[in-house]
């Protein structure tokens, strides 16, 4: 347990919340920019499972920002690669690695055997599938999105009073599902700092201390460092 002393020593951790999270166990749907930092941080907490879904595979393009990936990755599988890098990072976590894509097909039966889904995708259609997924099994879905200098994050799908889905914040399927895809084009730091407060909304679920984005969406412009926190 020595590994963990600098969070065990926080009285909204301590030796009760470190148990949690040795218990718990996550979904990371999608392992590029925003999956990498979320997979380092719920790994170095130790998190006792952490399970990739990803269908690609590394490109030299990619580590500008996939920071769980090296040169020596590229045209590999992600959640592979992810899962080497996790237990050299924490060998005490489990990781179970799922390289496809998720679908209607096997949404379901991924997302109920665990206890979070946190969101590393990159679209629209997985988004409503993760959400409505979630908000049948009544599995917590932290969600994140980023574009250039912006991000946001919210946590849906919750019991708790006020708690909404992917569908509050975009009710329009058809219409986000038409729409062009959006700019890829992105700094590095962006899912870094996203992905980041993604792993630390699940922390908190987990341990049950602090306020959650239940019913909020936090947004931050790293071009200004704005940052606000919106009722839904």
């Amino acid at each position: 347990m020595s590994r963990y002393d600098r969070q065990i020593s926080l009285p909204e951790i301590g030796e009760a919340g470190q148990e949690k999270l040795r218990n718990a166990k996550v979904l990371i749907v999608g392992v590029g920019g925003l999956g990498s930092p979320i997979a380092l941080y719920l790994a170095g907490a130790g998190v006792g499972t952490l399970g990739l879904v990803d269908d690609d595979k590394v490109s030299i393009s990619n580590l500008q920002r996939q920071v769980l990936y090296a040169e020596a990755d590229v045209d590999q599988s992600k959640p592979l690669c992810g899962a080497r890098r996790v237990q050299g990072l924490n060998s005490d976590v489990k990781v179970e690695v799922y390289p496809f894509r998720l679908d209607k097909k096997n949404a379901s039966e991924l997302i109920r055997n665990y206890d979070i889904v946190v969101d590393g995708c990159d679209n629209f259609a997985t988004r409503y599938l993760l959400s409505d997924t979630c908000s049948a099994w009544g599995k917590p879905y932290v969600y994140g999105a980023i574009q250039g200098f912006t991000g946001q994050v919210s946590v849906f799908c919750c019991n708790n009073e006020g708690a909404k889905t992917y569908r509050d914040l975009y009710p329009d399927e058809d219409g986000a599902l038409l729409t062009l895809s959006p700019d890829k084009s992105v700094i590095g730091v962006t899912p870094a700092i996203v992905g980041s407060v993604e792993a630390s909304e699940v922390l908190k679920l987990i341990c049950g201390y602090g306020e959650s984005l239940v019913g909020k969406l936090w947004t931050i412009d790293l071009r200004t460092m704005q940052s606000y926190i919106l009722l839904l």
